[in-house]
């Protein structure tokens, strides 16, 4: 969609445009505060997010330190709940039944994935609606594909607003999802639809994927493999989304997924055992897209900043402003 903005090689191949999450974050993240700052001095309001964790998991431990400390950081009251890795779906439906009570909790966001004797399922339907911040509850799902004004998944929503402040057109545009869960090509799907895109889902039993994706204008990829998507999937010139996280430890791989930039991703594996790859194969998209977002540093970075966005957005609407 961006091919004129694109960068020149030595050789004179085009490069993409990086299409760099920080920057994007941060926007989100002051309009946040502003926002949030107009609600306490005109309505003595401050926006409540409740974030409760399940268990011991590193990463959720780290997933969750993160929006606490960003919550704080924009103004808005948050409070941590943690509970231990036997917690029963009873006791957490009790927590949720408190929290729906509470007036002044603006959101409340379980932290996924729950340990396997919890089921996940009751616990996101006992969330109430008007507080659901993440989008999953099955209500803000359905007025999400009615096209009715609701509380959109924080990737999703953050990928549209990539794209958005990037100036990458999506109206009339032809849109291809490679990925259909719940939580980020469905919702994702439907977003870009309402924005006047024609959109393609694609999956795991899709024939010919290269053929369906080759078509379009902007590319989403939440497939969950790593470097799944190669320069054959990529319209030439195609602002390209990469949604996946995944790790990498072997080098060779490394080698040939990152070529020039190699040797910082070695150092990483040197360092830290592993380096993230998104779904999209690094070197091939950036010779063949116009734009394309990087992992790490892309889409990831937005998920946050549009939970607190969506964190404000519930206290306005839960009190009719």
């Amino acid at each position: 969609m961006m091919p004129e903005s694109s960068l020149q090689t030595k050789e004179g191949e085009r490069r993409a445009t990086i299409l760099d999450g920080a920057p994007v974050a941060e926007e989100i993240k002051r309009d946040t505060a502003h926002a949030v700052e107009r609600l306490r001095t005109e309505h003595n309001i401050r926006p409540c997010l409740v974030v409760v964790r399940v268990g011991d998991d590193p990463a959720s431990a780290i997933y969750v330190r993160n929006k606490v400390q960003t919550s704080l950081e924009l103004g808005l009251i948050s409070e941590h709940r943690e509970l231990h890795a036997e917690t029963t779906t009873e006791e957490l439906l009790r927590l949720i039944a408190e929290l729906n009570a509470r007036d002044e909790v603006d959101g409340i966001l379980v932290q996924l994935p729950l340990p396997s004797g919890v089921d996940e399922t009751r616990v996101l339907e006992a969330i109430d609606p008007a507080k659901d911040v993440d989008g999953f509850h099955p209500v803000n799902v359905g007025r999400l594909a009615m096209g009715q004004p609701v509380i959109a998944p924080c990737t999703p929503a953050g990928i549209i607003e990539l794209l958005v402040r990037n100036s990458v057109e999506i109206s009339g545009a032809s849109a291809c999802v490679v990925g259909r869960s719940q939580i980020v090509g469905r919702p994702v799907a439907q977003l870009l639809l309402q924005r006047d895109a024609t959109v393609t889902i694609c999956h795991s039993r899709t024939h010919d994927l290269a053929a369906v994706t080759r078509r379009a204008d902007i590319l989403v990829a939440a497939i969950g493999r790593p470097a799944f998507i190669r320069a054959e999937h990529i319209k030439p010139g195609a602002t390209v989304i990469d949604v996946g996280i995944n790790k990498v430890t072997d080098e060779a791989q490394v080698r040939e997924l990152f070529a020039e930039e190699a040797h910082k991703r070695l150092e990483i594996v040197r360092r830290r055992g592993y380096t993230i790859v998104g779904d999209v194969h690094p070197a091939e998209g950036k010779r063949v897209a116009g734009a394309i977002s990087p992992v790490p540093g892309g889409v990831g970075l937005l998920t946050v900043a549009m939970l607190m966005q969506n964190t404000v957005t519930s206290a306005r609407r839960r009190r009719g402003l």
